[in-house]
């Protein structure tokens, strides 16, 4: 799938709050100052285009939904980033966030908790 932008993100955001939603919806929740309606039209005309987002007409009006889980997106965007900035690896991604502060200790406890059930054989 191709990259989205700032705005275009913006909009996922929206639409995976509200699962579906007409175009004056979504403007309704956007922050003032609120872009123009067909500007936004556009952007999501742009996401439709990249394969994330679908619509279900009703006469003119035209209901979006997300083709993509937030859940998706996540996983999408984490694995590029530790692919693109750490080398592909999330020891190099985890140890520059401890470095500049990024992860609390009871973070990096809970992590450990994680980590430790996530070894831990499953009990038959």
């Amino acid at each position: 799938m191709e990259a989205i932008t700032p705005n275009e993100e913006q909009v996922m955001q929206l639409l995976w709050q509200l699962e579906k939603a007409l175009i004056r919806d979504i403007l309704n929740l956007l922050p003032d100052p609120k872009p123009p309606y067909t500007t936004l039209a556009s952007i999501i005309k742009q996401l439709e285009n990249k394969g994330y987002v679908n619509h279900k007409s009703y006469g003119k009006t035209n209901e979006y939904f997300p083709l993509i889980s937030k859940s998706q997106y996540q996983s999408k965007s984490l694995n590029k980033l530790v692919k693109n900035y750490f080398d592909g690896s999330a020891q190099n991604m985890l140890s520059f966030m401890v470095k500049e502060n990024k992860i609390s200790d009871q973070d990096i406890q809970e992590l450990q908790k994680l980590i430790e059930n996530f070894n831990k054989p499953e009990e038959s």
